[in-house]
């Protein structure tokens, strides 16, 4: 959020601290009594409202995601009373809020709230905790935006605490936030949660890391995960050379680990939601690349931040044609860093990029459009769903797809400006858009290029054919630098698409083939089943297998396959498989040079193999 709406309120914090000037506040009181059956009874209470009717409404999207969530539909049992406790009458005409006409002055909203999904989206609320993402959960008066805010939790449970990013204040289980942007943007949990703490160093000003984490593991394990945390950390760090000015002092890492909760990662200001339904044990501590991704948030996206998400508009979507760079860059330095911290090695690292490249290079959608384009697609894939079906081959993820961009750029950087890399770049937009918090447009990334490289010329014709166009650099070379090899899986094997067929019953293609894959150019679609190829019957994937089996890439022969009740025939030719890896040239037998080694650890860090 736009540290100039954050300083515009800390005389309203200095307030609230010291227990003055609360008339003006907004309060919210939140109570689990019924915690069992997933509700929350929540009341908000505005005073000073002046006689004009007061429009009460939930949010319709969250910070973090880019398509519309309708937030409104786990609200019920709305009812609503005036500074003396009189019942008013609310007026509903539309499926998003509530009008409260006919006041004194102060109005108090109360509603009751189902939530049982914990991610980074939607609100749980259980006999175990209480995992809360406020879009999902406080209703809010529009044209108060930057009233302060005071919000009182009623633990179910005498041995819940509270982890947020909100600011404590000396009454029990209560909050603070200076607006309604931070209030939104702060998720909380309540729960008997573990917690461990340190300090990082911000040029002699400490700042805090908490990771707060609600898990059914052992201390032993928790330390385990804090100690390779904090490695990730230090390197995130190193790669801006400084650390942002956490509002209030510090960053939290909220942890779900648990079977009834749902995975995901969301970031926010000075906090992020990190869940896995596996535990630390199950998944080998793998939820670090989570926590790794989330972090690096707290520079890109965060302070870094696209223009079009500033100030963040809960009542629509929040679309930006740097999604790329955004979410994509993240994805590339979430490994990266987990890699330079040791805490994975390099054929981990590539076997991470390695997949990610596979999928790009090879998908169909970026014949469809830019990543720009992609970024701009997010409202309709970013957790949206609808009933009709959308072609799955005009979208590349804007994910992997800005990794594999910043993965190229990175290598493409150190093999033609010495002593340049990719971390400059992010220094620079650091420098010029994350300290200030001035948000930038796409030109902004092209400028801070050409800064890094003193090539203008160089900044422009990448930022054309690769961000407003779809090309990708031949990423051979570009490894071959630091003695990576891009290896085929199946290089004799017979490819017709990726497509698998059910084990049992008919043999019927489940998902949309990709322009230029074979089945696609012989005429066949989804919903179709596959009858014959050659004289050989076709019953399922063993058949299938079988039929690949003894084919090579070029051989042709016929196919027949029904057709929406049709019965056809076509030929079919076979191609070879695209799908790569990549592997170290000595991990394939191979001599690695000096020199090449020497760029692997100056672009990964010490080897750890």
């Amino acid at each position: 959020m736009s540290v100039r709406r954050l300083l515009t309120a800390s005389a309203c914090f200095a307030a609230l601290t010291f227990g003055a000037g609360l008339s003006h506040a907004q309060d919210y009181d939140v109570s689990f009594d019924n915690a069992v059956h997933h509700e929350a009874r929540i009341t908000v209470t505005y005073r000073e409202v002046g006689s004009a009717p007061v429009r009460f409404q939930m949010s319709r999207s969250s910070p973090g995601r880019y398509a519309v969530h309708e937030f409104a539909k786990n609200i019920y049992s709305v009812s609503a009373v005036d500074g003396r406790g009189r019942p008013l009458t609310i007026d509903r005409t539309d499926p998003y809020g509530w009008t409260v006409p006919g006041h004194d002055g102060t109005v108090s909203l109360s509603y009751t709230l189902f939530a049982d999904r914990s991610d980074g989206t939607y609100s749980q609320i259980d006999a175990s905790h209480a995992h809360l993402n406020m879009p999902a959960t406080l209703a809010w008066a529009t044209g108060f935006d930057d009233r302060p805010v005071v919000v009182r939790f009623k633990p179910f449970s005498p041995d819940w605490i509270v982890a947020t990013q909100l600011q404590p204040q000396a009454e029990p289980n209560t909050f603070a936030a200076p607006n309604l942007q931070y209030l939104m943007d702060s998720p909380t949990e309540l729960s008997a949660h573990m917690v461990r703490e340190w300090t990082v160093d911000d040029a002699g000003v400490p700042r805090t890391i908490r990771i707060a984490m609600h898990h059914a593991g052992t201390d032993a394990e928790m330390d385990t995960f804090t100690e390779r945390a904090r490695r990730i950390v230090d390197q995130q760090i190193a790669v801006f050379g400084d650390v942002p000015d956490y509002d209030f002092g510090t960053y939290s890492f909220i942890a779900d680990y648990l079977p009834w909760v749902n995975g995901d990662g969301m970031e926010h200001r000075n906090s992020t939601i990190i869940n896995d339904t596996r535990s630390l044990k199950d998944a080998n501590f793998d939820q670090l690349g989570t926590l790794s991704h989330e972090f690096f948030h707290s520079w890109n996206v965060e302070r870094i931040r696209p223009e079009e998400l500033e100030p963040f508009d809960f009542t629509r979507a929040n679309p930006t044609p740097s999604l790329w760079f955004a979410e994509g860059f993240t994805s590339y330095y979430g490994p990266l860093t987990i890699r330079r911290a040791g805490v994975a090695n390099t054929d981990a690292f590539l076997g991470e990029m390695g997949g990610q490249l596979d999928f790009v290079q090879n998908a169909a959608g970026r014949r469809f459009g830019s990543p720009q384009e992609m970024s701009l697609r997010a409202p309709f894939v970013d957790a949206a769903t609808s009933i009709d079906p959308t072609n799955p081959n005009i979208f590349v993820s804007y994910y992997p797809y800005g990794a594999v961009i910043g993965f190229g750029l990175d290598l493409t950087l150190r093999q033609r400006f010495p002593g340049v890399t990719l971390d400059d770049l992010m220094r620079a937009m650091w420098r010029t858009h994350g300290v200030p918090e001035r948000p930038y447009a796409p030109a902004d990334i092209e400028a801070a290029l050409a800064e890094v490289t003193g090539d203008p010329a160089f900044a422009r014709n990448w930022f054309a054919r690769t961000i407003e166009g779809s090309d990708l650099p031949d990423f051979g070379p570009l490894l071959a630098q630091a003695g990576v090899l891009i290896q085929p899986v199946r290089p004799t094997a017979a490819w017709a698409g990726a497509v698998r067929l059910p084990a049992m019953g008919a043999p019927v293609i489940a998902a949309a083939l990709a322009p230029g894959t074979p089945l696609y150019a012989a005429g066949l679609d989804r919903g179709d089943q596959i009858v014959a190829v050659g004289d050989k019957a076709i019953a399922g994937q063993t058949d299938w297998t079988a039929a690949l089996a003894a084919a090579k890439p070029g051989d042709e022969v016929s196919i027949r396959f029904l057709q929406r009740g049709v019965e056809r025939s076509a030929m079919l030719r076979f191609a070879p498989d695209p799908s790569f890896t990549l592997v170290r040239v000595e991990a394939g037998g191979g001599l690695v040079t000096p020199a090449q080694l020497a760029f692997r650890e100056a672009w990964l860090g010490a080897a750890t193999e």
